[in-house]
């Protein structure tokens, strides 16, 4: 049975990705190819705080940083010093990803809304110092003039190129993710997630398996602002503000956690809120503004409301009904959480 479910999932996952590359082949809409473009950026970062949150437990409200870090390195070295895109997407990885570790280390003994506030100060401390660091970032002017993305002869400087490159790295990273918590690390993660001192009894060093998720959430954070830099050509302060870190949040807890498919749902849901003039045309201007400018408020309701009316969000949901008409002898993984470290692991082989 479980076989049988692995292989419909992954062909669901396969026909969306699939539907997602086409759409370029159906619409020339300039604007709205960029929109979804950003569902793309969004999918990869939420992607990553879905595996950091939502497999091994370690809450984040920082990531914007992250992303801020890896769009103004990739900016500042491929326009102030003619580095090319693969040198600075190195670079934006490689940066995050540091920064990732530096900020898990002090970390490792603090849980809950202690960590929380922990990763909130670094995002506000990253924030003046992406407004005072005039030489490298511009300051609150913003860093233009970022040159299109580029691998030898093949440039993308067309909104449909823009867009495959993006979700091409989306997808991967998807695919990805998804093999880390198919494979004993990821084990370890839900392990670690269900009980820390029952993954510590069983041999697994908590210490490492925090950093390491901390580490390549923050690197792909990192990937995606330095694809958000040559897509949009200009970054500002503004873009890697508290709000978008509440945002992310929001994308991966109305998501749910211990998926990837829910999360990414969730992330192109929540980014289409403020272009919702795109997607559905005849709304007044005044409801487009406010959608706009309350976009930070209206996830902070949207987190209230599913943490009280349905926890598990977009993929609790999808679980408990394939529990309830997917026949007897089928444990959903809200009964494996509760069953402890050893099931959770067990029921962690697919994140989709």
């Amino acid at each position: 049975m479980r076989g049988r479910d692995s292989y419909i999932a992954w062909a669901l996952v396969a026909a969306a990705a699939v539907a997602v590359l086409a759409l370029p082949l159906l619409t020339s809409d300039r604007y709205l190819l960029k929109v979804f473009t950003f569902v793309g950026l969004n999918a990869i970062v939420v992607t990553g705080l879905a595996l950091l949150f939502g497999y091994a437990g370690q809450i984040s409200l920082g990531h914007a940083a992250f992303f801020g870090i890896g769009a103004y390195a990739s900016g500042f070295v491929t326009t102030k010093l003619g580095w090319p895109f693969l040198a600075g997407l190195a670079l934006a990885v490689g940066l995050s990803a540091v920064g990732g570790l530096l900020l898990a280390l002090p970390s490792l003994r603090l849980k809950g809304h202690y960590l929380a506030m922990a990763t909130l100060g670094f995002s506000e401390i990253a924030s003046i110092l992406f407004v005072e660091a005039k030489p490298i970032t511009g300051g609150n002017d913003g860093l233009s003039g970022i040159p299109y993305a580029a691998v030898g002869a093949l440039r993308f400087s067309t909104p449909q190129a823009n867009y495959w490159l993006v979700w091409g790295v989306a997808i991967a990273a998807v695919l990805a993710v998804s093999g880390i918590v198919s494979s004993r690390p990821g084990r370890a993660m839900a392990a670690l997630h269900g009980s820390e001192l029952g993954a510590s009894a069983c041999g697994i060093d908590p210490a490492s398996v925090k950093t390491g998720a901390f580490t390549v959430s923050a690197g792909l954070a990192g990937l995606a602002g330095c694809l958000y830099a040559h897509v949009l050509g200009f970054v500002a302060p503004s873009s890697f503000a508290l709000d978008t870190s509440i945002v992310l949040v929001a994308m991966l807890v109305v998501g749910g956690s211990r998926s990837l498919a829910g999360p990414v749902a969730a992330a192109a849901l929540l980014t289409l809120v403020p272009f919702a003039d795109s997607i559905l045309p005849g709304l007044s201007p005044a409801t487009v503004a406010f959608l706009q400018e309350w976009k930070g408020d209206i996830s902070g309701v949207v987190i209230i409301a599913v943490m009280l009316f349905a926890p598990g969000g977009i993929a609790g949901v999808v679980r408990a009904l394939r529990g309830r008409f997917g026949g007897p002898g089928r444990p959903t993984r809200a009964g494996a959480v509760s069953a402890g470290p050893a099931s959770v692991a067990e029921e962690e082989g697919s994140a989709v």
